[in-house]
């Protein structure tokens, strides 16, 4: 491991909370601008967390506290680790190699679980109901976000996202493949806002319905928790949409000669525009156009109609490889 990259792995899931935080706020105020409001500043997501760390934590007196209070540390902790796997411009991913794609798979399903573990723990009927949804939701999208990862193992006959960071895909396949490709794109930008627990799939939180669902009961510590958890994912979720589709740097594209501090500044900085603009497509504005879907709308949409346009895309990767 490089200097460079262990550094990476020390500082990079401390930046990805400020990082998150960040995007976070970019998001509210974007969305705001959208509807024509003026919103809240960026830095509120920072205010969000400090106000909340200063508040009480409360444990329902039928919850089971061990449980209730694990899963928002369990919660963070699969978030801050999905960085890990994550080339952060030009710079190798500190855990490359160790289980890679799979293991994401399994991080982005341990945060959703860990938040319906947390609804059960509470004893509350609302999270009851949040987490009964959060978890037909996830078997729901769960095969579509898989499929996709197929997909680019059958390409790069690797699960390396820095293996597959180094070479953009679109110059790894012919035009059929290129089509599959394509396909898969649009699945995971569909999965994405219901991977994230964004509208229109934010059935397990409806706050309209059932008072936030899973964290109808948490306060405080707890909560904040969970607030940094769901920051970090968003932009864990945009950074590999980039590394999947879009990983082409400055050097690639304009065959710039850059080295030293300035390579990794400059690759990094628009890595972090790519994410930006990512972010605001796939999150931001699906959020804001959309209302909320009834539990059987999302489930049909996922287990009929991206499931399809999933399969097909790697039927096409499959055939043009």
């Amino acid at each position: 491991m490089t200097p460079e990259t262990l550094a990476y792995s020390i500082g990079f899931p401390l930046l990805g909370i400020f990082l998150g935080l960040v995007y976070k706020g970019m998001d509210r105020r974007v969305s705001a601008r959208l509807t024509s409001r003026i919103g809240p500043p960026i830095r509120q997501p920072f205010w969000d967390v400090g106000k909340l760390l200063l508040k009480e934590t409360i444990v329902p007196e039928n919850a089971v506290a061990w449980l209730f209070n694990a899963m928002p540390i369990v919660s963070l902790a699969a978030s801050l680790t999905l960085l890990l796997y994550i080339p952060f411009g030009v710079l190798e991913a500190p855990l490359e190699g160790y289980g890679d794609l799979v293991v994401i798979l399994y991080l982005f399903t341990l945060q959703s679980l860990a938040m319906a573990i947390g609804g059960f723990a509470s004893g509350s009927p609302f999270s009851s109901v949040g987490a009964q949804r959060e978890m037909v939701l996830m078997m729901s999208y769960e095969l579509p976000l898989a499929t996709v990862i197929v997909g680019f193992a059958l390409v790069y006959r690797s699960f390396s996202l820095t293996t597959i960071a180094s070479t953009p895909v679109w110059s790894m396949v012919g035009p059929l493949a290129g089509i599959g490709v394509l396909l898969l794109l649009v699945a995971l930008l569909v999965v994405t806002p219901a991977e994230l627990a964004k509208l229109p799939f934010d059935i397990a939180e409806a706050e309209t319905e059932i008072c936030e669902g899973m964290l109808a009961e948490y306060s405080g510590r707890n909560l904040a928790l969970f607030y940094l958890s769901d920051a970090v994912r968003g932009f864990a979720m945009a950074a590999i949409e980039v590394v999947l589709f879009i990983p082409f740097t400055l050097s690639y594209i304009f065959g710039l000669n850059l080295s030293g501090a300035t390579l990794y500044i400059v690759e990094g900085l628009w890595f972090l525009f790519k994410v930006a603009i990512v972010y605001i497509l796939a999150i931001t504005i699906v959020r804001t156009s959309f209302g909320r879907f009834k539990i059987d709308q999302a489930s049909k949409i996922f287990w009929v109609y991206v499931n399809i346009i999933a399969l097909l895309g790697l039927a096409l990767v499959w055939v043009g490889v």
